[in-house]
């Protein structure tokens, strides 16, 4: 029996910590584990034996951070093909009679990727790719992709895996305490775009125990319509005589599994700490129970990199980002004039867009190259679902392969030749189809042909095993100057296709094509669309009579529960709105913003508008007070925004990116006129010993560096000694210290210590995954950073103190 099938009928039970029982084993400090399955082979033969024996149906090789940023590539190879047979032949000798298979593992890379670090998307598609094409030559039966904290790797870790290897994979990520991985996705994006991959299963993993997991577990089975995953840690972690342990026992965590199994989880198995006992007392717990069926949500819905949309009531696709009768907007295409183009989405997002349409088709423009590029910029600064609208397929093709999320992709129609080409792209990459009601005969003049089309479109579909969910019929809105019934014929089709069940899009403003006072046209057959069903409409947000009609729509046909959304939009919006012939790059200047252009270009993440704006301020102002006055004070308050959680970390990163662009402009300014930024003070920054991953600790280096401080930033794998003769050398009253891997906490805590005692006077804050407030202060830190702003903000206080003395 193949894993798939097992999985459809039974209760799936995978290992628990490997980490934990190797640390146990005696895996030195610093060594990498992977390296194990060759050199110490039969102790973790002997791990794996012991899930099985307890009752694990799935182990996971020992591979966890097996990739080739850390290994030659013919190591890789030989650690990955030793570390299948480990768990082959720990299956054959367990004394388990359940059905056993084997998951190569893979977990992140440890960097971030661009715009926000430096690996770029292809080059991590690359590397997971050299790790998964392994998988099936040496005899996996899976592929476990875990511990995922960014959306966009873990897209690049499963594309690599889809076109390596024809093996079920299932996608877990390790979501933070605000129910969101550290790039902002809630669970909701997270099915989305996983679904849309094509993965077996999705889950949680990590960060924290059950008890925490819980409202993950339940949003991720009220979305999927595949298996869910859950494997927490065994609590939380607390020091003990300088031993790590965690707060839940196996009979307390058992307990937890068996309620998300009775939820509908299907496949259950443990993370940090979680042993073979923690397993075995799950399979008791549960045995006697039955897995609940896997039902199918139909949840028509896109996502960005940290929400989904859901087609459930009406929904607005803002239109700006399209050449067809924007002057401007083709020069700024012609002039790659990026961030006019930039200030056209956030204006949108502004003025309530909740997902974007990206054109950038003209004769003038190489769209195969140019329409990625787009998709890529403005997914840097705005986190609205986009729609990728070109009828270039492989425009489309590469547009898709680069996008953060389940996008909305405009258009397929009737035609042999275009279902042929664009829905291959959907079954792979995933989304949501806007299908023309046009084919090789034309556009229907009828509602009924229109719908006929739209049959023939959902039926080929469905040969590609694309649902009717992730396809949105467009009934072609015609221009009523032209043909008095035109709006009358699109209305029908409307209605019909809402009564067959099939949802709609629609470019509303075609309508009112050579009349005067468009928008009055527009906003009343904007509100009879609504009427009769219409779920996306393609239209310009900054216009305030379809604006007024959408709220209003919403509030009289219950889609606006107590008002509330129309009651904000009358109250906070509706006044900010200008007349729409200004144009959104105007209309979001100076006359409509308090802020300057330096600040809103920081807030907003735009480098080339930070870079020209504090240009333009050096001409009029001191150097120091537009540091003190302009960038601090706007790095604060996007810092406020992430901490109350109304930004997310690639929007904190991107801020800083702009931030920097300003800061090197007046440092070359001061320079040329004699004069020096003070910095703070210094902070020696460092990943510890044995652990490769320094995501976070470059996070906080960018934040630090753009408040002041010095940073000394010593890398990853760093030895404590090497920690204090940089404190020692330096005179640093600060060191932060990161980690995020469970083997690794020791070597934290041994850092800490060598540092009390060589260094007394320094402060320490720590931060990573595996840590909490509570467990920094038992390894005796001074302060925990659990984001980077926290950091900054303790580095801050620090900094003060050391002022007043």
């Amino acid at each position: 029996m193949g894993v798939r099938e097992f999985l459809q009928q039974n209760i799936v039970y995978l290992d628990g910590g490997t980490g934990t029982l190797l640390q146990a084993a005696g895996l030195p400090l610093g060594e990498f584990p992977e390296r194990w399955n060759v050199t110490h082979a039969q102790e973790v033969r002997a791990i794996h034996r012991a899930y099985f024996d307890a009752g694990s149906n799935i182990v996971a090789t020992n591979t966890f951070g097996a990739n080739l940023l850390k290994f030659s590539e013919t190591e890789l190879e030989r650690i990955i093909a030793a570390a299948i047979e480990n768990v082959r032949e720990a299956a054959k000798t367990s004394v388990g009679k359940q059905e056993k298979f084997v998951a190569l593992d893979i977990g992140p890379t440890g960097k971030l990727l661009k715009p926000y670090g430096d690996l770029a998307f292809e080059d991590a598609v690359s590397v997971f790719a050299k790790t998964a094409k392994y998988a099936e030559k040496y005899g996996a039966d899976c592929i476990l992709i875990e511990t995922m904290g960014d959306s966009y790797e873990t897209k690049a870790a499963v594309l690599a895996a889809k076109e390596n290897t024809s093996l079920p994979i299932f996608a877990s990520c390790a979501y933070g305490g605000d129910g969101k991985l550290m790039t902002g996705a809630t669970p909701a994006a997270m099915v989305a775009l996983l679904e849309g991959l094509g993965v077996d299963a999705v889950g949680v993993n990590c960060s924290f125990g059950p008890k925490q997991t819980a409202a993950i577990v339940e949003e991720l089975l009220a979305r999927a319509s595949i298996p869910v995953l859950v494997k927490p840690n065994a609590g939380l972690p607390v020091a003990e005589s300088g031993v790590t342990r965690y707060d839940v026992d196996a009979n307390e965590f058992a307990e937890y599994m068996a309620s998300f199994v009775q939820m509908g989880a299907r496949m259950v198995g443990g993370c940090c700490g979680t042993t073979p006992a923690y397993i075995a007392a799950t399979v008791e717990r549960t045995k006697a129970l039955r897995p609940l069926p896997i039902e199918k949500k139909d949840i028509a819905c896109v996502s960005s990199y940290t929400h989904a949309v859901d087609f459930d009531k009406p929904v607005l696709i803002g239109e700006r980002i399209n050449p067809t009768g924007k002057k401007r907007f083709k020069q700024a295409l012609k002039e790659k004039d990026t961030g006019y183009i930039l200030a056209e989405g956030i204006a949108q997002q502004e003025k309530g867009a909740h997902i974007l349409d990206v054109n950038v088709g003209t004769p003038e423009i190489d769209e195969i190259a140019e329409l990625p590029r787009y998709i890529t910029e403005l997914q840097a600064v705005i986190d609205l679902p986009l729609q990728i609208d070109t009828s270039n397929s492989e425009a489309m093709e590469r547009a898709m392969r680069l996008y953060n999320g389940k996008p909305l992709v405009n258009s397929v129609n009737g035609k042999a030749e275009s279902m042929a080409s664009v829905f291959p792209l959907i079954k792979k990459y995933g989304g949501v189809v806007v299908a023309l009601t046009l084919d090789e005969n034309g556009i229907p003049e009828t509602a009924e042909g229109r719908v006929a089309i739209a049959e023939r479109i959902v039926s080929e579909a469905k040969k590609y095993g694309i649902e009717e969910k992730d396809i949105l019929i467009d009934p072609l809105a015609m221009t009523v100057s032209a043909d008095k019934n035109a709006a009358k014929v699109t209305l029908e089709a409307l209605r019909l296709l809402k009564e067959r069940g099939l949802k709609t899009s629609l470019g509303v403003s075609n309508v009112s094509f050579g009349l005067p006072v468009r928008e009055t046209v527009n906003a009343a057959f904007f509100a009879l669309a609504l009427e009769n069903g219409l779920r996306a409409a393609i239209l310009n947000p900054n216009s305030v009579e379809m604006m007024k009609t959408y709220y209003a729509f919403n509030a009289l046909s219950a889609n606006d529960e107590n008002c509330v959304e129309y009651i904000r939009f009358a109250t906070e919006i509706l006044p900010t709105y200008v007349p729409t012939t200004m144009g959104a790059a105007v209309q979001n200047g100076a006359e409509n913003d308090a802020k300057t252009p330096l600040k809103r270009a920081i807030i907003r993440g735009l480098k080339t508008e930070a870079e020209n704006a504090c240009e333009t301020l050096l001409k009029e102002k001191n150097a120091l007070a537009i540091v003190n006055e302009e960038i601090v004070p706007a790095l604060d308050e996007v810092g406020k925004a992430y901490e109350e959680k109304r930004a997310f970390l690639p929007q904190l990163l991107m801020s800083a990116e702009a931030a920097q662009v300003a800061f090197e402009k007046i440092k070359i300014f001061m320079l040329a006129n004699g004069e020096e930024r003070v910095k703070k003070c210094k902070i020696v920054l460092a990943t510890v010993k044995g652990d490769i991953h320094d995501i976070g600790k470059n996070i906080v280096g960018t934040l630090l560096e753009n408040y002041g401080f010095e940073v000394i930033d010593l890398g990853r794998d760093v030895p404590p000694e090497k920690v204090v003769e940089s404190v020692q050398d330096t005179g640093a009253p600060l060191v932060g210290l990161s980690a995020l891997m469970t083997t690794t906490v020791p070597s934290m805590s041994e850092t800490i210590a060598l540092l009390r005692e060589k260094t007394p006077w320094v402060k320490i804050v720590v931060g990573g995954a595996v840590l909490t407030e509570e467990f920094a202060m038992q390894m005796g830190a001074d302060g925990y950073g659990k984001d980077g702003m926290a950091s900054v903000r303790f580095a801050e206080r620090i900094y003060a103190e050391l002022c007043k003395k």
